[in-house]
């Protein structure tokens, strides 16, 4: 699970990466340059509950070790 988890990181923070080269920055809300950061957005989203579900896993881990 935690290879898995990994994988989604890095294609998350890939899409982050891609959708910065798409921005222009003078008009960030205009054309493509919305739509870049929509995903921008979304991939972050994406990494944050990535992020909290590895985290829950490690506190179900240790629960379950303690029993």
């Amino acid at each position: 699970m935690k290879i898995f988890t990994n994988v989604l990181v890095f294609l998350a923070v890939a899409l982050i990466i891609f959708n910065i080269t798409l921005l222009d920055f003078s008009q960030p809300f205009q054309g493509d340059s919305m739509v870049a950061t929509i995903g921008i957005g979304a991939a972050f989203c994406a990494v944050l509950i990535l992020v909290i579900f590895r985290m829950s896993k490690k506190i179900e881990e240790k629960m379950n070790d303690n029993r």
